[in-house]
C-alpha cells in the first residue's frame, strides 16, 4: 500500500471521527502503533454516581494558534460528556501554571489535564496532584517521565522531524544546507522534532549540513526574523528552513519572499494549520506534517473522563503525525473546510 493511500486511509478515519464529536478520542484506537510498553494501564476509584465531572484543563498558552484549535476541541468534548470543564491561560510562564494546577488542586477538580510550558519541569505539577490522589493527563508534550503522569495523550514528536527531514534530504539530493528553528527551549516537542531531523542527516543524510539553529519560540514573527537575519548572513548558500511549526516555517516563508529568493530554499513546517496548507498550495511552503488538534484535545477530556469514572485507559494514547507533501494539499484542506 502506497504513502499516498495511508494517509488518506487516516484522514477518512480523523475526519469521519471529528464529524462524531469524537476526534480519535478511543483509548484503545492507537495503541497498536505504541512503543512497547506504553500500554500500561491507569485506573483511579469512579466519581460518586450523580455528580458531575470537574475537570481542570492548565494550557500552556491561549494565543498559539494551533492550540486554540486543540482548547476548542477539549470544549467541545467536554459539552458532549456533560463535564464542567475549566481551562486556564498558563502564559508561558511554569510558575503561573503550577500555581493554577494548585488551584484546580484546592478546588477539588476530580481529574487535571495539562499542556507543559516546560516539559523539563514538571516534577512540582505531578506533586501537587498525586499527593491528592487526582489523575494528571498530559497533552500535546509528554513528560520526561510516564511515571510523572496517569495518562499521555499526543504525538510522538520525534517522528515529525523524520518525516520532514526524510523528505527535505531527498528534494536536496542529500546534499546541500539546512537551518533549523525550534520551538521554545524546554517543550518536548520542540527537543525531539529536532532531534528527529539530526536522526535522519546521521543516518542516511551525512553530506548534508547544518548550517545555524535557534529557538522562534514557536512565533511566526520571530520566525522571519530569524530568517531574515540568517538570509542575511548566509545567503543563497541556505538550501531549507526546517521548522519545528508551521507558524515558524511561515515566518521564514515571508523572509524567503521578500528576499527574492523563492522557489531557491525549501521550507518545512509541522502542523498542517490552515494558514500552512494556504502557502502549501502556493508552492512557497514545501512540506508540513499534519497533527491532529481534535484528537489530542477530545482525547485528552475523554482519558480524564474515564479515568473518573473508573475506566481503564492506556498509559499512552499516541495520535499520529502524518507527512503533508503539496500533493496532499486537497485532503488536508477539505478536513480543514477549506
Amino acid at each position: 500500500m502506497s504513502k499516498k493511500i495511508v494517509a488518506l486511509v487516516l484522514m477518512v478515519a480523523m475526519m469521519a471521527a471529528l464529524l462524531a464529536g469524537c476526534a480519535s478520542t478511543s483509548t484503545t484506537a492507537a495503541t497498536t502503533a505504541a512503543p512497547a510498553g506504553t500500554t500500561a494501564a491507569a485506573e483511579t476509584t469512579a466519581a460518586p454516581s450523580g455528580e458531575t465531572v470537574k475537570i481542570g484543563f492548565a494550557m500552556s498558552a491561549f494565543d498559539d494558534k494551533w492550540l486554540t484549535y486543540l482548547r476548542e476541541a477539549a470544549e467541545k468534548k467536554a459539552t458532549e460528556l456533560g463535564v464542567e470543564l475549566t481551562m486556564v491561560d498558563g502564559k508561558d510562564d511554569p510558575s503561573v501554571q503550577l500555581g493554577q494546577v494548585e488551584n484546580f488542586v484546592a478546588q477539588g477538580m476530580d481529574a487535571v489535564i495539562i499542556v507543559p510550558v516546560n516539559t523539563d519541569a514538571t516534577e512540582a505539577l505531578t506533586k501537587a496532584c498525586f499527593d491528592a490522589n487526582i489523575p494528571l493527563i498530559a497533552v500535546n508534550r509528554n513528560f520526561k517521565s510516564e511515571d510523572d503522569y496517569t495518562a499521555y495523550v499526543g504525538s510522538n514528536s520525534i517522528d515529525a522531524g523524520i518525516f520532514q527531514m526524510e523528505y527535505i534530504g531527498e528534494k536536496l539530493g542529500g546534499k546541500g544546507n539546512i537551518i533549523i528553528m525550534r520551538g521554545a527551549d524546554g517543550h518536548e516537542a520542540a527537543t525531539m522534532r529536532t532531534e528527529g531531523v539530526k536522526k535522519v542527516i546521521t543516518e542516511k543524510y551525512p553530506d548534508i549540513k547544518i548550517l545555524a539553529e535557534d529557538t522562534g519560540k514557536w512565533d511566526r514573527a520571530l520566525g522571519m526574523s530569524l530568517a531574515e537575519n540568517w538570509i542575511q548572513q548566509y545567503g543563497e548558500e541556505i538550501n531549507a528552513f526546517i521548522c519545528n511549526n508551521d507558524e515558524m516555517a511561515i515566518g521564514a516563508v515571508k523572509a524567503i519572499e521578500n528576499a527574492g529568493l523563492t522557489g531557491k530554499i525549501l521550507t518545512a513546517g509541522v502542523d498542517c494549520t490552515p494558514d500552512a496548507l494556504v502557502e502549501l498550495k502556493k508552492g512557497a511552503l514545501n512540506f508540513t506534517v499534519f497533527q491532529d488538534p481534535a484528537g489530542q484535545g477530545a482525547g485528552g477530556v475523554q482519558a480524564a473522563y474515564d479515568i473518573v469514572m473508573g475506566k481503564t485507559v492506556d498509559k499512552i494514547v499516541w495520535i499520529p503525525y502524518v507527512p503533508v507533501p503539496p500533493e496532499e494539499y486537497d485532503t488536508y484542506a477539505a478536513f480543514w473546510g477549506m
